[in-house]
């Protein structure tokens, strides 16, 4: 080789030393601890739950798992997928001697389950179900687009016979001896696979009964179980079951549910409940063509199930199509008409009002199938996955609640119904069920003391965007309201500012932009601390996030945003100067232990609490990205006062990937962007410049599936961000998850109410061998309370249960906008308001993609599209809790 030909080549490698042994590096893998003990604290308090106990007597047998594919008969993909159980149903009955008289359990998509084996590994099947649709999509009510022979021949036989291939293959065998084990308090290594065969015996037991099936709930098609939350939207009653392993053996845990549907019946009434209309003659067809697509309508009168492919363009009495008709002579030619007439004359089908509406089309983007309106009725059971408004979300919730004594009614006659001891794969697994709810002990712990350290609310002012408002008689109130609960309101700027009437109607970001200019005419260089923003929509303006941009990114003032009603009682003045002492950095909730330092671990260690959630847009919202939020606790050792850290990251990733983000700086030297060093910065600068010794981490929003990425993702990369401080500077961490979203439910015996506030469950019904306790902190008033479910993940601080369990509970009481506990520790509140106040600040489609030195850089994963950054605080109100 030449000398030219080496000059784009890399230098050769080193050389190796003969004698160089290569290091290893082990990275362990964390797992979630084990339970160190149960706490003792607390008056004992006997209580029920909705847990049943599960009993097992066939220890030495098998579950064999199978794959199942479906094809149709020339071997293409299925995608008709809501017609496999019949698929799988017809198999059953029609094989029944091939597959050894076995039954089965099928999960609906690939997944069967025997118990024993099928009599050979692989078997193909081949089964035909009638009253299949065609593959032409035609609705069996004559359609527009065939001969007179073919409408006389398709009423008689209006749906088609399909013929599909089973393919049934042996994947896995699951010993029984997994859930004998289980009934013993024992998890071992196939415990969740055989809990899961048991799941879907039960999800099996509900699809024959015709229930709408979501997840492990199920949903009977009955009008007594409906809600109709407006707009078209019914909420249905329903339940959830799942087998659960126990410290005292398997429990299937059953509980309330409720999801959302399309109201059912003629399609002309969804379309006036969806647009809240009383006349027809107004429907947008626009939003009705939105409203519609993919729905399945029952087209009379033939009752067929079809798809909802589109509207037509024309009304039906003039939309016309092309058909094929036999003239005098007897030949075949086309003829042109109108749907209308069709109907009408053609079929002798009276239509009342369909002609003045758009046809339904039923058909395919080139072949369309038109049915008049009046003639399709939405099918039951239809699920509803866009965002609901605040009306209808504030509806589902208060026709969805039920008091204890109702929902316990409620649970007993779900399971004697379900009849699932009659269950013939259940008998033959050798599993039975109880009929009474589980006995478990609670124990109350006391609530802590309280102070209150008001801040003073000075240099203030009043804008009011044309609200019908006294503004005159609410700062009154606020300043008499603060005098009662010791907060020094001082008088405000003498004038209200009031929006000028011609930008009412101007985009929001315009009407933030004159009221800022005209309080600078009047207030020149002397900028508020705080402004109090009177708007005339609550929840829904469209002023609020530019407002909330305007001064918390651009000016650094703190504000609050209300909507009044129309008569402002003293409570509601009171909950607003929660929030205003909260902002201003005083405290409503100051507990006695952070000043007497009573529990040594945290108050008498310099100790960084830390709350962790991530926030995830509407499932309509595909081009959001989701928020991570991280707050930590400043002015050590107070436990009350919190700072927010927020950034965007690739949408629905839940697991937080900036906590720890090494950049090179203009300077060229490296540092941290991360989320974690910002906010240990911050508790390093107010808490007399020391470094936590201790880091506490509560997290949101996470399942059981993902608790190995919290520790080894997650904690990883704060670990990281303590050693890129320096490098000997190690801090014991606690990790603790805490969830809401679970179904155990606690009831006292022979009485109505809810358990007392401050009741932790860690007995009986917790993990047979994880750290976990249940503890409902809050006191229920409506309906039944739903605990919070706390998973201690890491602990290396090594707090007793007791220890533990009381800081769990003291910081229930720390939330500044409310003056008793709440349901959940305060940490991973404020990290889910910072979310969303800031989701709303961020305007996405406007961000510019640019990292600046302003702004906070999206993480993005590989192949994605990129994720708009964050804008950053101001630095005179980035510590201030301004998400209160």
């Amino acid at each position: 080789m030449d000398s030219s030909e080496a000059k784009g080549l890399p230098p050769p490698p080193p050389v190796v030393p003969p004698n160089l042994v290569p290091e290893r590096i082990n990275k362990t893998t964390l797992l979630p601890m084990a339970r160190r003990g149960i706490g003792s604290k607390g008056v004992r308090t006997p209580l029920l739950t909705n847990h049943f106990r599960v009993n097992f007597n066939n220890a030495n047998g098998h579950f064999y798992h199978y794959s199942v594919a479906i094809t149709n008969e020339d071997g293409s993909p299925m995608e008709a997928r809501r017609i496999f159980r019949k698929i799988l149903e017809k198999v059953q009955e029609t094989y029944q001697t091939d597959l050894g008289s076995k039954y089965f359990a099928y999960d609906g998509q690939k997944s069967l389950f025997t118990i024993g084996a099928l009599p050979n590994n692989k078997m193909d099947f081949s089964v035909v179900l009638e009253n299949t649709p065609s593959s032409r999509n035609n609705t069996g009510n004559a359609s527009p687009n065939e001969t007179n022979d073919a409408d006389r021949k398709r009423s008689r036989r209006p749906h088609q016979s399909k013929k599909f291939v089973v393919e049934i293959s042996y994947a896995a065998r699951i010993p029984m001896q997994a859930l004998a084990s289980a009934i013993r308090g024992i998890e071992t290594d196939n415990v969740q696979d055989a809990t899961r065969v048991l799941d879907v015996i039960l999800r099996q037991n509900a699809a024959r009964q015709g229930c709408l099936l979501v997840r492990q709930s199920f949903f009977h098609n009955d009008a007594q179980n409906f809600i109709h939350i407006g707009r078209g939207v019914v909420g249905v009653r329903g339940f959830h079951t799942s087998f659960r392993t126990t410290q005292r053996g398997l429990s299937l845990n059953i509980d309330t549910s409720t999801t959302l549907v399309v109201q059912p019946g003629p399609v002309i009434d969804f379309l006036l409940a969806n647009q809240n209309l009383d006349d027809p003659k107004y429907i947008d067809w626009n939003k009705a063509r939105r409203a519609l697509k993919n729905l399945r309508v029952k087209v009379a009168p033939s009752n067929r199930e079809s798809k909802i492919t589109g509207l037509s363009e024309e009304r039906c009495k003039y939309q016309m199509f092309t058909r094929n008709s036999k003239n005098d002579k007897g030949e075949v030619e086309e003829v042109q008409t109108t749907v209308y007439k069709y109907f009408t004359e053609f079929r002798g089908i009276p239509l009342r009002y369909s002609g003045d509406f758009p046809c339904i089309n039923v058909g395919k983007p080139k072949r369309p199938t038109y049915i008049p309106i009046e003639h399709c009725e939405l099918v039951s059971l239809q699920r509803y996955t866009k965002s609901l408004s605040s009306f209808q979300k504030a509806s589902l919730v208060e026709n969805s609640r039920q008091k204890p004594p109702e929902r316990m009614a409620s649970l007993t006659n779900c399971l004697k119904k379900s009849n699932y001891n009659a269950d013939l794969l259940l008998q033959e697994s050798g599993v039975s069920i109880g009929s009474n709810f589980i006995q478990v002990e609670g124990r109350v712990l006391p609530a802590p003391r309280k102070f209150v350290e008001p801040a003073t609310v000075t240099r203030w002012a009043v804008v009011n965007f044309s609200a019908p408002c006294d503004t005159d008689s609410l700062i009154s109130d606020l300043i008499r309201c603060g005098r009662l609960k010791g907060i020094n309101v001082e008088p405000p700027y003498k004038h209200v500012f009031q929006e000028n009437p011609r930008f009412k109607d101007a985009p929001p970001n315009i009407r933030v932009e004159k009221m800022f200019e005209q309080m600078q005419s009047e207030l020149g260089k002397k900028k508020p601390l705080f402004l109090l923003c009177i708007l005339a929509e609550k929840k829904t303006s469209l002023v609020y996030g530019p407002w909330k941009k305007k001064n918390l990114i651009e000016h650094g003032i703190v504000t609050q945003c209300i909507a009044p009603p129309k008569n402002v009682k003293d409570q509601y003045i009171t909950h607003v100067l929660l929030k205003i002492n909260a902002k201003l950095g005083g405290l409503n909730s100051l507990l006695a232990m952070e000043r007497s330092r009573a529990m040594p671990l945290v108050t008498q260690v310099p100790t960084f609490i830390v709350g962790m959630d991530v926030s995830h847009g509407s499932p309509s919202q595909s081009d959001v990205p989701s928020i991570a939020a991280v707050v930590g606790s400043r002015e050590w050792p107070l436990i009350s006062k919190y700072r927010a850290c927020v950034r965007t990251q690739s949408r629905k990733v839940e697991i937080i990937d900036n906590l720890f983000k090494p950049v090179t700086n203009e300077k060229g030297i490296l540092v941290d962007e991360g989320i974690f060093w910002e906010l240990l910065f911050d508790f390093y600068t107010s808490s007399g410049k020391r470094r936590p010794e201790h880091i506490i981490i509560f997290r949101d929003g996470v399942s059981d599936s993902q608790f190995n990425q919290v520790l080894n993702i997650e904690l990883d990369q704060m670990m990281k961000a303590c050693k890129f401080v320096e490098e000997n500077w190690e801090p014991k961490f606690t990790v603790i998850i805490a969830q809401k979203n679970h179904h155990t439910k606690f009831f006292q015996a022979d009485v109505p109410d809810n358990v007392s506030p401050g009741t932790i469950i860690d007995s009986k019904i917790c993990h047979p061998r994880n750290n976990d306790f249940y503890l409902c902190a809050h006191a229920g008033m409506i309906g039944t309370t739903r605990p919070t479910h706390y998973h201690v993940l890491y602990d290396e601080i090594g707090f007793s249960s007791d220890d533990l369990q009381e800081l769990v509970h003291s910081l229930s009481y720390v939330y500044q906008r409310s003056t008793t506990a709440i349901s959940v520790v305060a940490p991973i509140c404020y990290a889910h308001l910072a979310a969303v106040q800031m989701g709303t600040v961020m305007k996405f489609e406007d961000m510019s993609l640019s990292e600046t030195s302003s702004i906070h850089a999206g993480i993005t994963r590989s192949g994605e599209i990129p994720v708009p950054p964050m804008p950053m605080l101001n630095s005179e109100v980035a510590s201030s809790m301004f998400f209160c």
